[in-house]
């Protein structure tokens, strides 16, 4: 774990936001893990991608169909990565251990691992959002997220390859970047090697070996080898496509701070919650449909301040989190519309490539 710390000298913003935060539950009388709607919701979810699945294997459809199933399929098993995976492995699911469990265990069931994933995003992301070096998530291969990432003569070609990179992100997840860390025993470049036990060591393989029975060996038996390989495709780049736009419209967009660590004091100059909302924007919440799908990530930055509460409650949150804000004069970075905030991410990885 890094030693890497943050200047908490001055706590009075975070105080005022917690207490105001947790006064909302407390008068409302409310859990903050999710609700029946949340359930509904994930029940339906399920209940797609299962549909889906089985209307591929076994009702006959022109190829234009098949292609335009599996890319829904593909956006459906992207959202339940949004709405059951992250709350499980946030433990905002439920209020019951078993349950966030399960629900965190989703993310295995679409081929990839909870355990690195929690290590990556609950410990490094969550905590040094945007800094070099500790958030894995920025690492991208053949991109240039920020200004202090060396400039190699590919990122100029940035804007014109991205979404290749994105679009193969959810098959290099499955079979690359997990069995990279599986095999290094490590969760990003500079990161420490950790030993992992027999458990996850089982769990790991059974569910690599699961993953290739159900998305590819099955729908090769039923359907051939050339329409399975091709649906597995649509399917995996459309996930991946999904998965990257929502991370990036929230943290490498124009305004948000890529921090750096002092070197003296080994200290990240700003209050934890703060930095949480200088490297954070939200978009599009004003839209019922968008944080219906995305499970509540459009609200990222209620998101990074309080990762323990469900998405259910992102909406009323939001609105303390903005008070807080503008009292204590804190900047509160957001897009109107999903657009505004895809043409911003596209502006700065452009700018980032030609600098």
């Amino acid at each position: 774990m890094s030693k890497t710390s943050f200047n908490n000298c001055n706590k009075a913003f975070s105080a005022a936001l917690r207490s105001r935060v947790n006064q909302y539950f407390k008068t409302n009388n409310l859990s903050n893990t999710g609700n029946t709607r949340l359930y509904i919701k994930s029940i339906a979810l399920l209940a797609g991608a299962i549909g889906f699945y089985a209307v591929l294997l076994f009702l006959p459809m022109p190829i234009w169909g098949c292609i335009f199933i599996c890319a829904l399929l593909g956006a459906n098993l992207a959202a339940i990565g949004f709405n059951i995976m992250h709350e499980g492995g946030h433990q905002s699911f439920s209020k019951k251990t078993w349950l966030n469990t399960i629900s965190a265990y989703s993310l295995n069931m679409l081929g990839g691992t909870i355990y690195f994933w929690k290590q990556k995003h609950n410990i490094s992301h969550h905590t040094y959002t945007n800094v070099d070096g500790l958030d894995h998530d920025i690492d991208i291969k053949f991109m240039r997220t920020h200004a202090d990432q060396p400039h190699r003569w590919y990122h100029r070609f940035q804007f014109a390859y991205w979404f290749v990179l994105y679009g193969i992100s959810y098959i290099a997840w499955v079979f690359f970047q997990d069995f990279e860390k599986y095999f290094s025993g490590k969760m990003g470049i500079k990161a420490e090697r950790k030993s992992m036990p027999l458990r996850e060591h089982l769990i790991f393989w059974a569910t690599k070996i699961g993953y290739v029975g159900i998305y590819l060996i099955i729908p090769i038996t039923m359907v051939g080898w050339l329409p399975a390989l091709l649906g597995w495709l649509v399917v995996g780049i459309s996930c991946g496509f999904c998965l990257a736009v929502v991370f990036q419209l929230a943290h490498v967009v124009e305004g948000t701070q890529f921090p750096a660590i002092d070197t003296t004091s080994g200290k990240i100059e700003q209050e934890w919650m703060i930095h949480q909302l200088s490297t954070t924007s939200n978009f599009s919440t004003d839209n019922r449909l968008v944080s219906w799908l995305l499970g509540g990530l459009n609200f990222q930055v209620e998101h990074h301040l309080f990762p323990r509460i469900s998405h259910v409650h992102y909406p009323a949150i939001n609105k303390l989190v903005k008070e807080t804000c503008k009292e204590f004069g804190v900047v509160y970075l957001e897009h109107r519309t999903m657009g505004h905030a895809f043409m911003s991410h596209l502006r700065h990885i452009y700018r980032l490539g030609i600098a």
